[in-house]
């Protein structure tokens, strides 16, 4: 059984699934429904990040392009949303081979229209394509694509141009390289914009730095970093740069969402759409005319951003920290362009920029907006018929009381996206089926570390009790 699957934003799976034909198929399907909707004569540009196996999957994808009757680009390896940019720039489709932050014996696929992302409709409409290609065929030789160098350069020259050369004067600036395929060109921006910047940590071997879920190696390589004193902040991406991770002078790590509470605060915006795994300190912090929440998911967000009606500026953000741009906002009189995908480098900036503008250490600035804590955990191999039915029965009232009765009353209820329900001291909780998994997930918010922890521990122990045995609020309260 083939480990590829299509979800947000294109196709994920084991390299071993993806190279060859399969890659072939999918960017053929992309490229049908693109002409079948735009016109043929189209030219897309196409990235990768740094797996070893990127470049040979990008040129399989170019050789689908040459089938298609479409002119392909080569911006070689460069961030998601740089390419993203470049796609806007010239009104091309594009496609970036990058399996983002999961580990190097797996790869992807993310589609663009020319227009941007593409929707939850264009997924449908590529597997409706792809099922006229289910037969491996020949594949079409690839024309030579024609190389674009200076997609990167115009993506560094955006923030160049957005923000003052001296707003991070004075920060002192750890830059963990590892494998992120803007390495090279965060160091290069943060020292543009002002900063003194020291690389550490450059990898030879892909390293698979999620910026939600992190794993402890990772954990405990920031921490020794920042044990010295030396650094303000480390900062780093995921693989393809989509995503951000900050951490403050003792090495902590900055939650995503506050990320994206920070940067969205900084820019001014007067709306902004977050799914519904975000936390709550976004409404409670204020500073915004109006808060969307949607269901997880860049598509469901951009929806979101463009229904906003009567926004001046709108921003959206993930619990990973891709910050999406959703209209032009102006910093000191600079105009910065909207750039309606995830992007790592403009939460980084902003939150670094806000740090020194307030005069605050990054730890005292999220002190600041007062925004609790949260936790998340899963439950690996939960068919979705079991989380299905289970989600469900806590859609409904009376068996939603029972089941959280050894742990409070539930005050508000969300089902945009499984179910999530506030209860009193500011606590929350919240269940859902993965999207791309056989798991239930559990995510939590509370005052303290421990009292979210806890939260999470009592949640999928419930759950697990109520889908083995049918009872509700089997497990007790958390201490």
């Amino acid at each position: 059984m083939s480990s590829l699957k299509f979800g947000t934003s294109g196709l994920r799976g084991l390299v071993t699934d993806l190279v060859g034909w399969p890659s072939y198929a999918y960017a053929s399907a992309f490229f049908r429904s693109i002409a079948a909707t735009t016109g043929v004569g189209q030219t897309v540009v196409i990235g990768r990040d740094l797996r070893d196996s990127s470049s040979g999957i990008a040129a399989t994808v170019a050789a689908a392009a040459t089938g298609a009757g479409f002119t392909a680009i080569d911006c070689g390896a460069l961030p998601t949303p740089a390419l993203a940019l470049e796609a806007l720039r010239r009104g091309a489709c594009a496609v970036m081979v990058t399996g983002s932050h999961i580990p190097e014996d797996r790869n992807g696929l993310k589609f663009y229209r020319p227009d941007g992302e593409i929707t939850k409709t264009d997924e449908a409409a590529i597997l409706a394509a792809l099922g006229d290609i289910s037969t491996e065929g020949p594949m079409a030789a690839a024309a030579p694509a024609t190389p674009e160098p200076g997609a990167t350069d115009r993506y560094r020259q955006r923030y160049c141009e957005a923000f003052a050369s001296d707003i991070l004067a004075g920060l002192r600036i750890a830059v963990y390289q590892q494998s992120s395929v803007a390495r090279d060109l965060l160091v290069e921006l943060l020292t543009a914009l002002g900063g003194d910047v020291v690389s550490i940590g450059r990898a030879e071997r892909f390293v698979p730095i999620d910026t939600e879920a992190h794993r402890p190696e990772d954990i405990a390589f920031i921490r020794d970093a920042m044990a010295s004193g030396e650094f303000d902040a480390l900062v780093t991406t995921d693989g393809d740069a989509d995503r951000p991770l900050v951490a403050d002078a003792a090495g902590r790590i900055l939650r995503g969402d506050v990320l994206g509470l920070i940067t969205a605060r900084y820019l001014g915006v007067d709306t902004v759409v977050v799914p519904v795994t975000a936390g709550s300190a976004i409404e409670q912090a204020g500073g915004f005319r109006r808060v969307l929440r949607t269901r997880v998911g860049s598509p469901y967000v951009i929806a979101g951003m463009a229904q906003a009606e009567g926004a001046e500026a709108v921003v959206g953000f993930e619990a990973n920290g891709g910050f999406l741009l959703g209209s032009d906002v102006t910093l000191g009189g600079r105009t910065l362009p909207a750039l309606p995908t995830r992007d790592a480098m403009l939460p980084i900036l902003a939150t670094l920029a806000a740090a020194r503008k307030a005069g605050l250490s990054l730890a005292d600035l999220v002190a600041s907006l007062n925004v609790g804590e949260t936790a998340s955990d899963r439950l690996p191999n939960t068919p979705a018929e079991k989380s299905g039915a289970f989600l469900r029965q806590l859609g409904q009232a009376a068996y939603r009381r029972d089941f959280l009765r050894p742990i409070g009353e539930p005050r508000a209820v969300d089902e945009q996206d499984g179910v999530r329900m506030e209860l009193d001291g500011g606590r929350t909780i919240h269940f859902r089926a993965s999207g791309n998994a056989p798991e239930l997930r559990c995510y939590a918010e509370a005052g303290t570390a421990d009292e979210a922890e806890g939260l999470v521990r009592w949640g999928l122990a419930a759950a697990a009790a109520a889908m083995t045995t049918g009872a509700s609020g089997s497990a007790s309260a958390p201490h």
